[in-house]
């Protein structure tokens, strides 16, 4: 395990072009009134000399794909955008990105169309404790904290020294192996690590025609703070078309924009109107739904 471990941290050093890849499973409950149904979902967690990135795999692919597909379409843009669905899209759609050395902490969040990076404005304040706990294959040590709406309870690892975890969790003497709420709501796992190439930083952005937006894709993201983020959700949560509605008015040609769904019994409506009322309601039920946020005060 020790050779292991040493060989991993070797690696680390001396490839700069590598990155500490790591597994965690998270599982976790969106609907306190349903507790028997538990979603599960591959989450990765990047760390390099400059710092650390947490995200959805299946998100990763499945936007890779879409954008792969965007940009084939914009090269010979005729007027018409299809956008297609993939099949495993992801459920976890955010992302946190930490930079070292100070651990300055942004989640990046969408709301409809509209890209957010929230900076952090509290860290963790841990409370270690003397139990000691085997996870896996790792040696691990529990400690406490109360972040972001929630009692949690971590365990660390010291023979991983990275001072890192999943979501927003760091400050450890060690990598977080595990942590979970106290409700059994949301739990992370690491479940094993690898050394990945790092991926180019000359990525262009994507670049979409004027007034329009593709959910999850190109444009900048807007940086807020976590009060300002507040005040956007909850406006969201009351009128969760408003921001397709404004684009839909801004577009000087409305041929270059249309919108189809289809409702549950299979029928195809492209009535702007009826269009608008069915998200509403989709998007209100599905809200409903996901009503046991990993991080409450922050949609609260």
């Amino acid at each position: 395990m020790k050779n292991t471990i040493l060989l991993f941290l070797l690696m680390s050093v001396l490839g700069q072009a590598q990155v500490n890849r790591f597994f965690y499973e998270y599982k976790f409950i969106p609907d306190s009134n349903n507790r028997e149904e538990v979603k599960t979902e591959m989450m990765l967690l990047d760390i390099d000399k400059e710092g650390s990135s947490y995200y959805s795999r299946d998100k990763f692919v499945s936007d890779s794909i879409s954008k792969v597909e965007l940009e084939k379409q914009l090269k010979s843009f005729s007027g018409n955008i299809s956008v297609n669905r993939r099949e495993n899209p992801g459920i976890t759609s955010y992302k946190v990105i930490k930079q070292y050395p100070n651990f300055n902490t942004y989640l990046f969040r969408n709301i409809a169309t509209d890209q957010y990076k929230i900076k952090e404005d509290k860290k963790p304040e841990w409370k270690i404790l003397p139990d000691k706990q085997k996870i896996g294959e790792y040696n691990a040590q529990k400690a406490t904290t109360v972040y972001g709406g929630r009692e949690w309870t971590a365990w660390f690892c010291t023979d991983l020294p990275f001072q890192d975890g999943p979501y927003k969790f760091y400050g450890l003497p060690g990598l977080i192996i595990k942590i979970e709420d106290s409700t059994g709501s949301h739990t992370m796992t690491l479940i094993g690590n690898k050394t990945v190439l790092q991926a180019s930083s000359n990525e262009k952005e994507l670049e979409l025609p004027q007034n329009m937006r593709v959910y999850g894709m190109g444009g900048k993201e807007i940086e807020v703070t976590k009060d300002q983020f507040k005040k956007v959700w909850k406006a969201y949560v009351n009128d969760p078309t408003k921001n397709m509605r404004e684009m839909m008015m801004k577009n000087t040609d409305n041929s270059k924009v249309s919108f189809k769904v289809k409702t549950s019994d299979g029928k195809e409506i492209s009535d702007p109107n009826q269009v608008f009322r069915e998200l509403e309601k989709r998007t209100k039920e599905t809200l409903a739904k996901n009503n046991n946020p990993i991080e409450p005060d922050l949609v609260n």
